[in-house]
């Protein structure tokens, strides 16, 4: 687990950029405060920061690897982790007679790639961007795991590319390759209507990512050519007879696989814990390999808004140790710069400042954690999954009355008991269902945006991911979406970004490949059914689950933000942030006043609305005016665990 950055020259002054990468990359020295390094020849420098997990000694980057013919021919910088690579390791020395000098998870990587191609990402099982500099072709391979765990910005221009594991450091290198720093007013809409900036896109417009499930190649003076070589289908497969315990069977053995196989690790690995099923399960399989395990959670002291009870009751029963964190308002409210900053781009999910804390926790005790991110996206765990059933008998109705049903809820007042579904019934999955994250809807947005753009809407990020996934049933579609946007928006930007600006490496072993290819092919009524939803994985966990965590409602790390945002503990605070906040050209902060006017008074809960702005507020004036100068740690761990 690491930070990588580097820059691809198009005129071959790579040698003049060292200092300037390396440089750079203390940006993320909190991603890998272990090891620094820097490599380059004529056309490219590559910068390294690392977290060693494996492989402890030796497993130095940048790594040089190449076959007895050629030896060093490539360079390789790596963030992540390949579960799989003592199996690629022994596939690669049997069919290819490929020597290897460390006991590390890179060399498979390098190794693959020269003897298959690009064919080595689809075998590789982990969480990855990494870049292999080929130094007798010239060409730089960059590449992305398949759901987007790792993550890899880029930008580029006539004078080169510039790719890193975090943001921030790609922008210590735009002025070399004579690249603005402008904002995207496009992403800004973006990220106003859905709480995170949705890929490829940043905030800035010279900066992208490249997108989950991705790879690109480049030589020095071209701009990147993209491959996507993942592409999640859901290919059901009916049950051969209600209650087929042989499926149930055969999603349980693949998680034991999957976190077995997520514990491989020369250092301690721990469990977060926060009592629902999920991350329950993990922890129950991870304490199979690991009889010390110790579990972690977090929580208020606000009733309502903690599973901290729960969360130790649960690992009471698995038999493992466990640790909590309470977070205070003044807390959360001091922590939030700082963790804007690590995020490069602000997400307004209020879990991510809980995390954070619970992360810095679970550091002084382990330096890897799993957690059970994931599982709604591939087995169909959200409530909002359930609503094709709900509006079921509105899929038999002609187009044109179903309008007429939309417009009549126009009509009926707001709180009207049937209101919300004669209007959501009328509109197609394609203009109903954009993510989990909703915070502004049409008549707020324009509102609150100075440059609203009615082409910039939802539609404009979800219409292409809709197209993709034609012809599958409803909560299939809606899971494919959730993939592209949510959990690769939302939840791995968080969950990596924040577990990182601790130096503590995240695992989440439901995201696997060879779990996805058993979950994708569950049928609707295995997803959403018998009043719950991830029946078929409830089912599955029956051998795995204490009874008491089954059917439990899922909670997760909820915030009590809307009653903090109207009463003492953070409504001068959000007052004075958003009167001095110099982003009258972006957003109507009268607009925004009001909002918070409202929200204290209780006639509207506008908490979520109001987040997304402060932390767009927050994020500017670190990022763009400076006017926000977040306290960063050190980040300097002299004992390894």
């Amino acid at each position: 687990m690491c930070g990588l950055l580097g820059i691809l020259t198009s005129d071959g002054s790579a040698s003049t950029t060292t200092d300037l990468v390396a440089s750079a990359a203390t940006c993320m020295r909190h991603r890998g405060p272990d090891d620094l390094g820097t490599w380059n020849d004529d056309d490219l420098v590559f910068g390294f920061n690392r977290l060693s997990i494996i492989d402890i000694e030796h497993s130095h980057q940048p790594l040089r690897w190449g076959p007895p013919e050629s030896p060093g021919r490539y360079a390789l910088v790596f963030n992540g982790e390949i579960y799989n690579y003592l199996e690629l390791r022994a596939e690669l020395e049997r069919d290819h007679g490929a020597v290897f000098e460390t006991e590390g998870d890179g060399e498979p990587i390098v190794a693959g790639f020269h003897y298959w191609g690009t064919e080595v990402v689809k075998k590789l099982r982990g969480m990855f961007g990494f870049a292999i500099w080929d130094t007798q072709n010239r060409e730089l391979f960059l590449a992305r795991d398949p759901f987007g765990i790792k993550p890899l910005y880029l930008a580029t221009s006539p004078k080169g590319t510039a790719f890193g594991s975090e943001k921030k450091s790609v922008l210590e290198l735009l002025d070399r390759l004579e690249l603005s720093k402008d904002l995207d007013d496009r992403a800004i809409e973006h990220y106003t209507v859905l709480q995170y900036v949705p890929e490829p896109e940043s905030l800035h417009k010279s900066i992208t990512r490249l997108e989950s499930g991705s790879y690109a190649r480049l030589r020095p003076g071209t701009a990147p050519e993209t491959t996507r070589y993942f592409i999640p289908r859901f290919n059901v497969r009916p049950f051969a007879s209600a209650g087929d315990q042989k499926r149930y069977d055969e999603i349980a053995d693949v998680m034991r696989d999957s976190v077995a196989k997520h514990m491989r690790a020369d250092v301690t690995v721990g469990s977060f814990l926060s009592g629902g099923i999920d991350s329950t399960a993990i922890a129950a399989l991870a304490i199979q390999h690991n009889p010390n395990l110790i579990t972690f959670t977090t929580g208020f002291e606000r009733g309502g808004y903690s599973e901290i009870d729960v969360a130790a009751e649960s690992a009471e029963a698995i038999g493992a140790r466990h640790i909590t964190k309470v977070v205070t308002p003044q807390e959360y409210i001091e922590a939030l710069p700082k963790i804007i900053w690590y995020l490069d781009d602000p997400v307004a999910d209020p879990a991510l400042v809980p995390l954070y804390f619970i992360a810095a926790v679970a550091r002084k005790h382990v330096k890897v954690v799993l957690s059970g991110e994931g599982a709604d996206e591939l087995f169909g765990g959200y409530t909002i999954y359930k609503e094709p059933l709900s509006l079921k008998s509105f899929d038999k109705l002609p187009r044109g009355v179903r309008r007429m049903a939309g417009k009549l809820s126009e009509r009926i007042p707001e709180g009207t008991r049937g209101k919300s579904l004669l209007h959501r019934g009328s509109l197609t999955l394609e203009e109903r269902y954009y993510g989990n994250a909703r915070s502004f809807d049409d008549a707020r947005l324009r509102a609150v945006l100075r440059n609203f753009r009615e082409d910039w809407m939802h539609q404009d990020v979800t219409a292409p991911i809709y197209a993709m996934s034609e012809g599958l049933d409803p909560v299939a579609r809606m899971q494919h979406l959730d993939l592209f946007t949510w959990l690769r928006g939302d939840i791995l930007v968080k969950a990596d970004k924040i577990t990182m600006a601790n130096s503590l490496e995240l695992r989440v072993p439901f995201l696997d490949k060879e779990v996805f290819a058993v979950a994708e092919q569950l049928p609707f009524d295995e997803k959403v059914s018998h009043g719950t939803t991830k029946y078929a994985l409830r089912k599955a966990l029956e051998q795995i689950v204490p009874a008491h965590v089954l059917h439990r409602k899922k909670l997760g790390f909820p915030v009590p933000l809307r009653h903090w945002l109207a009463g003492p503990e953070m409504y001068d605070w959000a007052y004075e942030t958003i009167t001095a906040s110099d982003t009258d050209h972006i957003f109507n902060k009268a607009f925004v006043l009001e909002m918070l006017r409202e929200h204290r008074a209780g006639t509207v809960d506008n908490s979520r609305r109001i987040w997304t702005v402060l932390c767009f507020m927050i994020w500017y004036g670190i990022f763009v005016d400076g006017s926000v100068v977040p306290e960063i740690e050190d980040h300097t761990y002299p004992v390894r665990l």
